[in-house]
């Protein structure tokens, strides 16, 4: 069984998959790979002396067997780089994972036509709502959503995909031992049992270190036709995501947002360098060239006592002050109206007691 030994490469911490790629190329067959001589290694042209003295050292401590059966104890799936089922696009970056550890049903997700969701953790609520907008444009076809699991736009996209019957695909920056961050274990548990699926490059007990996110977000990308940049600073990871999409020669797409906005800097900046602007499930449709029907969403009738403050917080979320001011309303008669709008499901509140628009 030559699983076992692509899973002692991926065991090895101080080895990457480039290093293993090339062995695995050189070689052709994974076994002779790992169990090949100084010798067979120093044919290889451009191989690091280093890196190759490094694993022979610690190919020696480790067992296949012993670390296959972690595995399995752990009731992970594998997916090594020669089965046929490894997912084609992320077959076809410039540096693609050599094994994929999931939990879930990784290979129901439709992954011909999957779109990646990334951007800031600490999203504003708009940037949320406007991912979440989009995603459910989207609802019950058979398009998956990728993201990184993390908090924020990460999150939100996992979360809103779930809700309109959409496979999620998680792809996370540590082995399965840790889920992090720890207020996104229920999310775990619904990609893992029928919800999609939680993926990773990594052995069950390497930590969730620093370089490993980079690391993490050119397999978010990789899985992906196109990636959707919801928020991005100037600086940041989904930033690094943008370029990688780019690098990948797949679809960068963005959501514009407020202008004052410390997270759309980034977005614009990708706007105004050609990145396709983003504002319903159509756009990223069209953008990919994907010809799939989104059902129509029924649009509710609005009655006319509440057709007033719906047209002021259709706009953007408003406050009970801000209300009464733009329409006074007594205060009695706007609590009753506000309270019977929100029973119908024409507003709800979001964080900081403001009304919005359903």
């Amino acid at each position: 069984m030559n699983t076992k030994y692509w899973a002692a490469f991926s065991s090895i911490e101080e080895l990457d998959s480039t290093f293993v790629q090339r062995l695995y190329n050189y070689f052709g067959d994974i076994e002779r790979a790992y169990n090949a001589s100084e010798r067979d290694l120093e044919q290889i042209e451009g191989l690091s002396i280093n890196k190759a003295d490094e694993f022979l050292v610690k190919r020696d401590k480790t067992n296949p067997d012993k670390v296959f059966e972690e595995i399995e104890n752990r009731g992970i799936n594998v997916l090594t780089f020669d089965d046929s089922r490894y997912p084609y696009m992320l077959s076809q970056i410039h540096n693609p994972p050599m094994v994929l550890y999931y939990k879930g049903d990784l290979l129901g997700c439709n992954l011909e036509k999957t779109v990646a969701f990334v951007g800031s953790r600490k999203a504003s609520q708009n940037g949320r709502d406007s991912v979440r907008s989009i995603i459910t444009e989207l609802g019950n076809t058979d398009i998956c959503i990728v993201s990184g699991l993390a908090e924020g736009i990460d999150s939100v996209s996992h979360r809103s995909a779930i809700d309109n019957n959409l496979k999620t695909i998680g792809v996370i920056a540590s082995g399965f031992d840790f889920k992090y961050p720890a207020s996104n274990r229920d999310l775990y548990e619904k990609l893992e049992h029928g919800f999609g699926a939680v993926v990773t490059e990594y052995y069950p007990t390497f930590e969730p270190v620093k370089f490993r996110f980079p690391q993490r977000n050119r397999i978010v990308t990789g899985l992906s036709y196109g990636t959707v940049v919801g928020e991005a600073a100037i600086k940041s990871g989904a930033l690094i995501s943008a370029n990688l999409t780019l690098e990948q020669g797949r679809e960068l797409m963005c959501i514009p947002g407020s202008i004052n906005n410390k997270n759309t800097e980034g977005v614009y900046k990708l706007l105004k360098n050609g990145a396709t602007m983003v504002t319903s499930g159509e756009d990223i449709l069209n953008a990919l060239n994907w010809e799939i029907k989104c059902p129509e969403k029924e649009q509710k009738a609005i009655p006319e006592k509440y057709s007033q403050i719906c047209d002021l917080v259709s706009v953007e979320p408003k406050g009970f002050d801000e209300i009464q001011a733009q329409t006074g309303i007594e205060t009695n008669e706007l609590l009753n109206l506000l309270t019977m709008m929100e029973l119908e499901g024409y507003i709800e509140q979001d964080e900081g007691d403001r009304y919005k628009i359903l």
